[in-house]
């Protein structure tokens, strides 16, 4: 018999800390733990990391493996490999994966944790093709494998475990029979969890009473997790087939375009679109979805989500489903029409009224949920839009200076609040720049908008490195900058300005410099606002700073700013750097804690700019072990 999953926990803690031991300890028995990036070759190194720790058990002869079979070792690293392929594919983030093994009683226990639901979005990058012989077949091979699996929500995170038992079967019969089959829809598993197998009428009433609620959570805890309104129409067919339905479709319409005339006939180019169609038997899903998309929805008068008859579809079922009930449900979220949900239920007049309630309940989740993927796919294509414009295309080419660059957004969906440019400003002078701004999305791209092209302009104009952060103080102060702040916010929280919304703070960190190429070196002129100092990397190997610290800019009104000036010889090195880099975490430590970020440039003796930088961003990553939490500039500046 197939392991069951248990009842989800949600837990409130205090710290984000995980609840697991670090070392072997009160729970006993060997450990494994690694964190690994969310990438296509993460499951092949989870394989590899609980093949090694079990081979390295047994030899150690550690407590517990006298149980430990060559079986019970290759169903954890099927189990493993599973879970960690559904993190990766379906979460987007990296994956901490744990096993451990029980010295009692021999049993191998992994763990996986991902981000899940607060997650990238995935649908700006290519998808990567994950092959069948090289994963698994999801969660019910662990359900065949484990003796018990389950998952656990945490404060931002989701943790999915299986327990294999040393004295287990190993349900080769259930995995043979399960690999001829194919998963309808891989990943939502959890759907059919909730809505195991289908109960005819008679039986509804029993079920609707005692699992309506509970029912009804777990799918707005699914839905609202997802932010691709093709996936809520996915995870919408499978909570509904077979628990509560035969079959569904989801249609969906654009909320500007998807309009009916007088006739229930739709416009040029408009109308609803079938995004999904499910049935109970996979093999007549094509049929089905022929025969729906002749006869679209046609919407009543007025908005409402209610249940109305639709058309039995019989010629697309066989003879045995000839003949049924199916209700339309209008999909309706802000009072605006985004589509419609068809349930069908064949040898039916009707459907029973505690099934048309519960799924009309559903169907208004679902509309929430298009609705909150549809915003979401909005503000995310226009922060995109947004960050393009806000970059230069690429670093200008100093003579006489080798430059690298690292900019990792922290949100690869919207504007980062980091920003960098290098550009000539005539006269044979170059400026660069590394600035953060205050706050993320629209509010930092309107700051930035307006910092970078001023900045620009004014060295264009011949002011000095002192006057440009003097003016662009004045810039950030002025009221004048008050009413692009609020389009801002309008856009942000897309709602219009209100009489409650005041003027905002607008901060910026802001390290500002020009180079002017001068016999054999290079003349640097440079300033400080608020942000972390850069270091000064002598050909000799010493570390120093080349500036000293001054207030942020759009604080103080009338502040005077001033610069320093040095050559930097052949060799010299100029490292610039956001606070991304130097208040990387780790636990309650920073990275630049103890003078760490000129230590580790320190190390970089010898070495040309890229390589400075390829480094300093891999000690950086490398020295916290969760994903990085801020947005992440690093620029480098050699004489050569």
């Amino acid at each position: 018999m197939g392991a069951i999953p248990t009842q989800r926990e949600t837990a409130s803690r205090a710290s984000d800390a995980p609840a697991r031991q670090d070392a072997d300890g009160a729970r006993g028995g060997a450990r494994t733990y690694a964190t690994l990036p969310g990438s296509a070759v993460t499951p092949r190194a989870a394989r590899a990391l609980v093949r090694t720790a079990c081979a390295q058990w047994a030899e150690e002869e550690r407590p517990g493996t006298e149980h430990l079979t060559d079986r019970l070792a290759d169903d954890a690293v099927l189990v493993t490999s599973e879970l960690v392929t559904n993190a990766v594919v379906h979460a987007g983030t990296d994956v901490e994966v744990e096993c451990r093994l029980e010295e009692a009683t021999g049993a191998l226990v992994v763990e996986v944790r991902d981000q899940h639901p607060s997650r990238a979005p995935r649908g700006s990058e290519p998808e990567v093709p994950y092959e069948t012989p090289e994963y698994g077949r999801g969660l019910r091979l662990v359900t065949a494998l484990a003796e018990s699996w389950g998952v656990t929500y945490r404060r931002g995170a989701k943790t999915v475990w299986a327990r294999l038992s040393a004295e287990g079967d190993t349900a080769v019969d259930e995995i043979a029979a399960y690999a001829g089959r194919e998963a309808l829809e891989r990943g939502l598993d959890v759907a059919e969890i909730l809505a195991p197998e289908p109960r005819r009428a008679e039986r509804d009433r029993e079920w609707v009473g005692r699992g309506a609620l509970s029912f009804l959570a777990e799918a707005s805890d699914l839905l609202a997790g997802q932010l691709d309104e093709n996936l809520v129409a996915a995870l919408a067919g499978q909570l509904i087939v077979p628990r509560l339905a035969d079959w569904c479709a989801v249609w969906t319409e654009d909320e500007a375009m998807g309009r009916w005339d007088a006739d229930g006939v739709s416009g040029p180019g408009a109308g609803p679109r079938l995004a999904r169609v499910w049935h109970c038997s996979e093999n007549r899903i094509e049929e089905l979805r022929a025969a729906l998309e002749k006869d679209p929805p046609r919407p009543a008068d007025g908005i409402r989500s209610g249940p109305v008859p639709y058309p039995w579809p019989g010629d697309a079922l066989d003879l045995r489903e000839a003949h049924g009930t199916a209700l339309a449900y209008r999909l309706i979220a802000g009072g605006r029409p985004l589509g419609t949900l068809v349930i069908g239920r064949s040898g039916l007049p009707r459907f029973p009224d505690e099934v048309t309630g519960l799924v009309e309940d559903l169907s208004r989740r679902v509309a929430l949920a298009i609705g909150t993927a549809r915003q979401y796919a909005r503000q995310a294509t226009i922060s995109q839009v947004l960050q393009r414009g806000l970059l230069p295309v690429a670093v200008a080419e100093i003579p006489g200076v080798r430059s690298a660059l690292v900019y990792e957004p922290c949100d690869k969906g919207g504007p980062s609040g980091d920003f960098y440019d290098v550009f000539p400003a005539g006269d044979g002078r170059w400026c660069f720049a590394v600035g953060d701004v205050q706050g993320k999305g629209p509010e930092a791209a309107v700051l930035i908008g307006l910092a970078r092209p001023w900045l620009r302009l004014l060295a264009r104009e011949g002011y000095r490195v002192a006057d440009v952060l003097d003016r662009l103080n004045q810039l950030l102060l002025d009221d004048t900058t008050e009413a692009a702040d609020a389009a801002a916010r309008a856009l942000a929280s897309g709602r219009p300005p209100g009489p409650g919304d005041g003027p905002q703070t607008r901060f910026l960190s802001l390290l500002y410099g020009e180079l002017v190429p001068v016999g054999d070196g290079v003349r640097c002129t440079l300033a400080s606002a608020g942000h972390p100092l850069p270091l000064l990397l002598g050909a000799d190997g010493t570390v120093r700073t080349a500036a000293r610290p001054q207030t942020l800019l759009g604080v103080i009104e009338d502040e005077t700013y001033t610069s320093e000036t040095f050559e930097l010889g052949p060799g010299d090195t100029l490292l610039c750097v956001t606070d991304g880099v130097t208040e990387r975490r780790s636990g309650s430590r920073q990275f630049d804690d103890a003078d760490g970020l000129a230590t580790a440039l320190a190390g970089c003796a010898g070495l040309s700019a890229e390589l400075i930088a390829e480094r300093i961003n891999r000690l950086v990553h490398e020295f916290g072990g969760r994903p990085p939490e801020d947005d992440l500039a690093l620029l480098v500046l050699q004489a050569e």
